[in-house]
């Protein structure tokens, strides 16, 4: 008798009875193990991605949006100074008008190419990588995500610089084509923003990054028609300008601030060129999608 109200005492005297449902699972499937649980685009991890991106730069903004302003200005400065107050004009407006757009742009683009190559580069060398690789994000939406930050610090400094530049006496940024501002600050910085990630992907120490940088990125934007217009130089010249992409968005951006372009005569040639840079922003984010499918340099 002892042993059977031994056995009929309750296993957790004091305590609620524990139930346990041997019916909730029922008729759930699970996935199979390996297979991700969300499905669809992963709108809050894409946003944690970007705001980490941003907030890396924004925590020593000096170094990564003041400083990067302050270095384009003194360009300002010194070609004025250097040009004079002799009232030249370069396409129908004052030489520091003319220089200004083609400044902010520079700024930008070369600063979107600095975030983007920065992020995953570290992340190798450091050994974080995994941080990027393990959450449950597709390749397209970490590309997204670090794209849109670089973009981010491009407007920021762009903004910083057209504020300093609109102060500066001989400088007038009116704005006379708002889309083509837009249109070409848009493409230029999504452009040196996908070209960074390709080239983090490949660069394998911060010296491989540097050089695409001082080699690539740098000659072709001060190359590109910043401080004059192409028609000054020799046919050949123009021809090997006419190959530079950066020319177009400096160019284009040019164009929505002063109305005139050395892209061409007509309006239509610069539309041409801003669908131009849509269509080589799309073959530039299909190739960084491939690479980061392909998993190069990065999972091997």
């Amino acid at each position: 008798m002892a042993d059977q109200a031994q056995a009929a005492a309750p296993v957790n005297p004091g305590k609620q009875p524990e139930f346990i449902d041997t019916n909730a699972s029922a008729g759930r499937q699970f996935p199979p193990k390996g297979q991700p649980l969300i499905t669809g685009f992963n709108r809050i991890g894409l946003w944690s991605l970007y705001m980490k991106e941003v907030r890396r730069f924004l925590k020593v903004q000096t170094q990564t949006i003041w400083a990067p302003a302050v270095t384009t200005l003194l360009f300002l400065v010194i070609f004025t100074v250097a040009m004079g107050r002799g009232g030249r004009e370069v396409l129908g407006v004052s030489f520091a008008t003319f220089v200004a757009p083609g400044l902010i742009m520079m700024g930008m683009m070369q600063n979107a190419f600095a975030n983007s190559s920065f992020s995953l580069l570290a992340g190798k060398i450091q050994g974080t990588i995994i941080d990027l690789l393990m959450p449950p994000l597709t390749e397209a939406e970490l590309m997204i995500g670090i794209v849109a930050a670089a973009v981010t610090r491009a407007l920021a400094v762009g903004g910083a610089l057209a504020l300093a530049m609109a102060l500066w006496p001989g400088v007038d940024m009116h704005v006379h084509h708002p889309w083509a501002v837009a249109w070409f600050g848009l493409m230029g910085a999504t452009m040196l923003a996908l070209m960074g990630l390709m080239a983090s992907i490949w660069a394998e120490k911060f010296d491989h990054a540097a050089a695409v940088t001082n080699f690539v990125v740098a000659p072709l934007s001060l190359l590109s028609g910043t401080f004059y217009v192409i028609s000054n130089l020799t046919p050949p010249f123009q021809a090997i300008s006419r190959m530079n992409p950066f020319f177009y968005m400096i160019s284009g951006f040019r164009f929505g601030f002063i109305g005139e372009s050395d892209i061409g005569n007509t309006n239509e040639a610069v539309i041409g060129a801003a669908i131009g840079a849509g269509v080589l922003n799309l073959v530039l984010g299909f190739v960084a999608y491939r690479l980061l499918k392909s998993g190069w340099k990065i999972k091997s």
